[in-house]
């Protein structure tokens, strides 16, 4: 069994697997939506991420109808969604050890009133 990000399909096979032709695993290379590796002989080779970003590509233009100008745009905003997601359960995770603690270190220490023009905010030293 390969790791996700492991590149180890060649484009013949990834061609094969997605039923599409080698010249449109190009054109998407070339249009930057994905970015295979590639071996020492310049041969590219294809996670199994990048398979399953493939899938997304061909979904959004097979089934969506969304040109590949529009698949760029929806990647780059589900990029950026992604580390926003992976960056809230980070933040979650800090306020719940935070919470067990019981306590908060001064640096992130905010106290707040009734009013939404009463807050203190504590600096650092």
């Amino acid at each position: 069994m390969h790791h996700y990000d492991e590149p180890v399909y060649l484009i013949s096979i990834v061609s094969k697997i997605l039923d599409i032709h080698p010249q449109t695993l190009r054109q998407y290379e070339r249009e930057n939506l994905i970015t295979p590796s590639r071996s020492n002989g310049r041969i590219r080779l294809y996670s199994q991420r990048d398979i399953d970003k493939i899938k997304l590509i061909l979904r959004l233009t097979r089934e969506l109808g969304v040109n590949l100008a529009g698949v760029d745009i929806i990647l780059r905003m589900k990029e950026t969604v992604d580390k926003m997601e992976k960056e809230i359960a980070e933040l979650r995770q800090e306020v719940e050890a935070a919470k067990n603690a019981r306590s908060v270190s001064r640096d992130k220490a905010l106290v707040t009133k009734n009013s939404l023009y009463e807050m203190i905010i504590f600096e650092g030293d």
